[in-house]
């Protein structure tokens, strides 16, 4: 049954985004659907303003108008999330709503996959994928929080720094 959780995209009403969240969750509370109907989520994103006060830190939406929703999507809570006030469809062709992909979820930074890295800085390691596969270089620099790390590579003589995906790389043994 988890097979089939995926992550949908609602559209509602510009500026309602918090309001359908909640009526969602207190709909899936009512019907008691919590199998069903696992998460709902609002992207957002840490911005930085520069005001005549100075700077200031704001979260802002990253897609102002749409919701996301990790569902089994059935007649009920297709029903259920299209009757919510606010919202007005689901994001696909025509009355059928088309799950989010994997590569589409990364990028909205929605689920975290977390990366457990058995090397850390100033340890060999090869790569593993990409352009520069097989290539051996030494970590300079690890950035877990954005899932990357830094390697120098050397290529025709001179030290290269390269910014790879955690997952690129292995230590070397």
């Amino acid at each position: 049954m988890a097979d089939e959780l995926k992550w949908y995209v609602i559209h509602t009403y510009s500026g309602y985004e918090n309001t359908v969240v909640t009526s969602i969750e207190q709909a899936v509370e009512n019907r008691s659907m919590h199998d069903l109907i696992v998460e709902t989520s609002i992207p957002m994103e840490t911005v930085t303003e520069i005001t005549d006060n100075g700077p200031k830190t704001v979260e802002r939406k990253v897609m102002p108008g749409y919701v996301l929703i990790k569902m089994i999507l059935t007649d009920e809570t297709w029903h259920l999330v299209r009757e919510i006030r606010g919202v007005t469809g689901f994001v696909g062709d025509g009355t059928k709503a088309i799950p989010l992909s994997d590569d589409e979820i990364s990028a909205l930074g929605v689920e975290k996959r977390e990366i457990l890295v058995s090397y850390d800085v100033g340890d060999s390691v090869k790569i593993t994928d990409g352009a520069l596969e097989s290539f051996i270089g030494t970590v300079e620099e690890l950035d877990k929080e954005r899932g990357k790390v830094r390697v120098v590579v050397s290529m025709f003589g001179r030290e290269t720094p390269v910014e790879l995906d955690l997952d690129q790389v292995e230590p070397l043994n």
